[in-house]
């Protein structure tokens, strides 16, 4: 199993179809292949051989998509970045992933001088935008144009297919190795439950950079259908653009799905071509999904739960179990069953399964939990001991096999879709000269899920407002990792006997009157 395969089946089954379409610019399968064969011979090129890794900080673009396959047709491996990370963060997984060529587009051109000198191993920049090429950087469009096209370098199975980053519970990211059998597993998982064929239409409106995104990329591609994309998600852009390329599905977290229903106009849109929509990354509010029904009756709306680590789809919850007020109401505050190629278990503090309806771990074993992460080896034996992949999320599991997630054993936010690890929010806090002590939280928020709260205790004598510790947090991390609110208090955080500072204590006013710790 490879990701070339995708590539070679979209062309053996539909050779003409349209494969992708970026404002004015399309391509067939045949070109696709084509023109991913000819940037494989360009990276190589570069300097790029087997297990090298290749790096872009991009919006999305129908060259994103290229790159997800041209990369390890030429034997190495991908890492897409979050655009969202602040300078330090994107020097720290450039480095630390030791990233050989970087790709850059017009908007993160304009970070180079920034990263110039701090880069360890980049040896070339690739420039995937539309203006002119900057200095020093390597035109993406020459190197398909001038390369000859090369033979697929047959990387498969258990090789690595690319690091895909996430959140750190010590303070620092993890690159997630994720196989080639990972990533191939997850699209024959998502294929039958999206109903992908070579028909659909996807768009990309979510960012690339996330598996979330790529848990369709990879699907669609393997079918033959075709791929849409908006440079980023914005509620107009996205309706011109299902309208423009009839698009049928499409991946939305409920925060986007929100804005779009809310949209002023939505009715003037012709959406009838609109089928699916899969979300994931928090639940969807009641209220939310009601209006979506309302407003777009021949829509589908289909739950995916799952992390990077798990490549990244464990459960599926099928567009009949959003039923309000039938047969199958209740089904929706679940996450769903597993996958067809995914074995699930609730299990307690020593992997022993637990009967039905007793609240554990969720675990999860099979070809889509990932190698583990990049140079961190005690980390990665620990989170799939036994052969099984820890989730660190809290749950039980009903007499149909349906999960329901009730809180999470690590320090983790799911804010808005974007996953935020308090303990890289509490290090930029503890940066601060006037902070004593912090705590980061998650408290309820209607719209984003949940809200990244700190609770600081000031050094003596010092003064600090709660505008200040944002924008010095802002300076060190991405924007979706600052604290939204703060709450300054002067007696120490309570702690354990062992000197834990007992965040459920500070957790429980704001979740009080709600059946489960997470939103």
């Amino acid at each position: 199993m490879n990701l070339s395969q995708c590539v070679n089946r979209a062309v053996q089954f539909n050779p003409q179809g349209l494969a992708t379409v970026f404002g004015e610019r399309k391509h067939t399968w045949t070109e696709f292949k084509e023109r991913i064969a000819r940037l494989a011979q360009g990276l190589k090129g570069l300097g790029v051989e087997n297990d090298d890794r290749v790096a872009i900080l991009a919006l999305n673009s129908d060259r994103y998509l290229e790159y997800f396959f041209a990369v390890p047709w030429a034997g190495g491996m991908v890492v897409p970045i979050n655009i969202r990370l602040a300078p330090p963060e994107i020097i720290f997984t450039l480095n630390d992933s030791e990233t050989k060529v970087l790709i850059v587009d017009d908007v993160f051109a304009a970070m180079l001088p920034v990263l110039k000198g701090k880069l360890d191993t980049v040896t070339q920049i690739v420039f995937v935008g539309e203006g002119e090429t900057p200095e020093g950087c390597v035109s993406y469009e020459a190197l398909v144009e001038n390369s000859q096209p090369a033979e697929d370098a047959g990387r498969c199975d258990e090789d690595l297919a690319g690091l895909f980053y996430t959140g750190g519970t010590t303070g620092r990211s993890k690159g997630v190795m994720l196989t080639h059998n990972n990533l191939l597993s997850n699209a024959l998982n998502i294929t039958p439950a999206m109903q992908i064929n070579d028909e659909v239409i996807y768009l990309h409106s979510a960012p690339m950079f996330h598996l979330a995104d790529c848990a369709s990329t990879f699907a669609v591609t393997l079918a033959g259908g075709s791929h849409s994309f908006t440079p980023k998600f914005d509620p107009e852009e996205t309706l011109k653009t299902i309208v423009a390329d009839k698009v049928t599905n499409c991946l939305l977290v409920p925060t986007m799905l929100n804005m779009l229903v809310n949209f002023p106009g939505l009715e003037k849109y012709d959406l009838s071509s609109f089928k699916r929509v899969l979300y994931g990354a928090s639940p969807m509010p009641e209220a939310v999904l009601l209006k979506a029904m309302q407003l777009l009756p021949g829509c589908q709306f289909m739950q995916g739960y799952g992390m990077t680590e798990a490549s990244p789809l464990i459960t599926f919850l099928d567009a009949k179990y959003h039923d309000l007020d039938g047969p199958y109401a209740g089904r929706l505050k679940s996450a769903g069953r597993a996958g067809v190629a995914v074995e699930l278990k609730i299990a307690d503090e020593d992997d022993k399964e637990l009967p039905l309806g007793e609240v554990g771990e969720v675990l999860t074993r099979g070809p889509h939990t990932m190698k583990g992460y990049w140079k961190m080896e005690a980390l990665s034996e620990e989170t799939l001991r036994g052969g099984w992949l820890h989730t660190a999320d809290m749950g039980y599991m009903d007499e149909e096999g349906f999960i329901y997630i009730v809180d999470r054993s690590k320090d983790m936010i799911i804010s808005g879709g974007e996953n935020v690890y308090s303990t890289e929010t509490e290090n930029a806090i503890y940066q601060h000269p006037a902070v004593r002590e912090c705590a980061v939280i998650g408290i309820p928020h209607k719209d984003w899920g949940e809200q990244v709260h700190a609770v600081v205790v000031l050094s003596e004598g010092q003064q600090l407002t709660e505008e200040a510790l944002k924008k010095y947090c802002a300076e060190l991390i991405a924007g979706y990792k600052c604290p939204r609110s703060i709450s300054f208090q002067k007696e120490p955080l309570p702690v354990s006997g062992a000197g834990k500072i007992l965040k459920a204590d500070l957790r429980k006013p704001y979740w009080e009157g709600q059946d489960k710790g997470v939103s």
